[in-house]
């Protein structure tokens, strides 16, 4: 009896992985840079690349709304806001937040800004931007975004198939960054948790993360079955 439990368990672990696995095959790692400095742009790419991602390129607003039309795949934007024809102002590079957000709502949007820009960077996540990097940024932060940006990605896609609404966040552009990023990591956390029945394995596999993070995200928010 133990031995035939444990085999229709291995099976159906086999089974939750193999599905976890052809999602994954599916889904994109297509990610436009929009950046006008062509040394800056071409190590972001490179850094990409060497990551596995796929990186198109482009220099200004039209050229990645052009990009976004032609192209159907693309999950992360990475983009500055100081773009041509105003290099020095936040003019462009919200524009292209506001106009991604009312035609492609799935895509992830990091903005770059320089490093006393903390109110643009506010509004830009106010516009619907899902994370922002402060000029220069360490390859690991970039990388470290870009990968939380995937993994809402991911989640916002099977909600969408299922019917769901997109992930909504309440938190006040007033309260701060590190206000708006808890509130959006302790939804998705909850959210994932529900799917699974609080299934640890299952959500720590569609988190793309260790179980021991999600036993610390828990704890982080609190969160447990009867609460949720």
């Amino acid at each position: 009896m133990d031995q035939k439990m444990g085999q229709e368990a291995s099976k159906h672990k086999s089974e939750s992985e193999s599905e976890d696995q052809e999602d994954s095959e599916k889904l994109s790692n297509r990610i436009l840079l929009v950046e006008d400095d062509p040394v800056l742009r071409q190590m972001l790419k490179n850094m990409l690349e060497m990551e596995g991602y796929l990186v198109e390129i482009s220099e200004s607003r039209p050229t990645a709304l052009k990009c976004l039309s032609e192209i159907d795949d693309i999950a992360v934007m990475i983009v500055d806001l100081g773009l041509p024809p105003m290099t020095h102002a936040t003019d462009e590079g919200l524009a292209v937040i506001r106009e991604v957000r009312e035609t492609t709502q799935l895509v992830k949007i990091i903005v770059l800004t320089g490093q006393d820009e903390e109110q643009s960077a506010l509004e830009a996540i106010c516009e619907g931007a899902f994370d922002f990097l402060s000029k220069p940024s360490t390859s690991e932060d970039i990388l470290s975004s870009v990968t939380r940006a995937f993994l809402f990605h991911r989640k916002e896609q099977h909600m969408s198939a299922e019917g769901v609404a997109r992930l909504e966040i309440s938190a006040k552009v007033s309260d701060g960054l590190k206000a708006v990023r808890e509130e959006a990591e302790e939804k998705l956390v909850r959210q994932v948790l529900r799917d699974t029945g609080f299934n640890i394995y299952q959500s720590a596999a569609k988190l793309g993360v260790k179980r021991e993070s999600i036993y610390y995200f828990m704890k982080k928010f609190g969160i447990n079955r009867e609460s949720n």
